[in-house]
């Protein structure tokens, strides 16, 4: 907890003094009382339980007069406070190494049942988007609050050949930021090609002006969109996924970044062609290390529900910095109510 007014804290010291004047008012009290009656007599009056009594409204109202202090001193507090992510792009491996079985039903078939049960938990006012990969990269569903376009557009998923997830993450990118001037063509395709046209230099508009030099900002500072990207195997073709993950992580946009399968791999054959996939958890932590996302292992159907419900939970709340003057400065008007309320009823007056 930080303060932003922390001079006020020394304020505090003033309980303890309180405290001595409580003690000192409540010994004088019973000198007096001493006066006019036998001590037989006044400790018959004042039996263990109201002795006890007593005491808790005023220590309840010493409670408030801190909490007070404490307001005063205008305390900042990391809190869970629900997130304002508007857009979430799913990127979803449709390649053919998802027809392996290592994760029942399959691959493809776990992560679409997990993608919808992802879709029910999120708040109805997030958009989502979808984007499939395998060879290449294509929006399939542009982002969007209607649950049921996403699940329809997830029951049309049809593998294909070749994985290319830096590519999937620029076109992610790109329906984050339609008006950013992101586009595939721009980049490198090939395996081995390094990067085209850099998407960071300023470029010509409709006018013939070059438009305003983008500004890189810290990775994760994003809050209105985020990616999750589900794959369960490594590049094969497209943009580089490092130089991808740089786009992003320039753009503030956590990616997160979900393996599925097995570290060991899977000989799968089709249409006869045979081929040995395995996961590049490296990679995959390396993109979300990149872009302050994080990355999880679903090696099974119930690691992927996990996985997903973890996600769910991690983009509907958020840690955030911020003031809590406000509920301290309740609290204390929460315990002085309730201190005067036990006084009124215990002993017919305020403390």
């Amino acid at each position: 907890m930080t303060f932003l007014w922390p001079q006020f804290l020394w304020l505090l010291l003033l309980m303890p003094l309180l405290v001595l004047l409580y003690a000192w008012l409540l010994r004088r009290k019973k000198k007096i009382a001493l006066r006019y009656a036998s001590l037989s007599i006044v400790k018959e009056a004042m039996g263990t339980g109201r002795n006890v009594r007593r005491h808790i409204p005023p220590f309840l109202f010493l409670l408030a007069m801190a909490c007070m202090l404490v307001a005063a001193a205008r305390p900042f507090a990391v809190v869970m406070l629900p997130s304002q992510q508007e857009t979430i792009i799913l990127a979803m491996d449709v390649s053919g190494s998802m027809r392996a079985t290592d994760v029942k039903p399959n691959r493809l078939v776990a992560s679409q049942n997990a993608a919808k049960a992802f879709l029910a938990e999120l708040p109805r006012q997030v958009k989502v988007g979808i984007v499939a990969f395998a060879g290449s990269a294509s929006v399939v569903q542009a982002a969007t609050t209607s649950r049921e376009d996403l699940v329809a557009a997830i029951d049309r998923f049809q593998m294909q050949r070749a994985t290319a997830i830096g590519s999937a993450i620029v076109v992610s990118l790109a329906e984050l930021f339609p008006d950013a001037g992101i586009d595939l063509a721009d980049m490198g395709t090939g395996r081995n090609r390094q990067m085209g046209a850099s998407l960071d230099k300023p470029s010509a508009g409709k006018d013939g002006k070059d438009k305003k030099d983008f500004v890189p900002v810290a990775p994760g500072s994003y809050g209105s969109g985020a990616i999750i990207l589900l794959t369960d195997g490594q590049r094969t073709t497209g943009v580089d996924t490092m130089e991808a993950a740089k786009l992003a992580a320039d753009r503030g946009v956590r990616i997160y970044t979900v393996g599925i399968g097995t570290v060991d791999g899977e000989t799968i054959g089709f249409e006869g062609w045979s081929m040995r996939v395995r996961l590049d958890e490296e990679t995959l932590k390396s993109v979300a290390t990149k872009t302050n996302g994080e990355y999880f292992y679903a090696g099974n159907a119930a690691d992927l529900q996990k996985v997903y419900e973890k996600l769910s939970s991690r983009l509907t709340v958020e840690k955030k910095e911020t003031e809590i003057s406000g509920l301290l400065a309740l609290a204390a008007a929460a315990l002085s109510l309730i201190s005067a309320a036990l006084s009124l009823l215990w002993f017919n007056r305020i403390l």
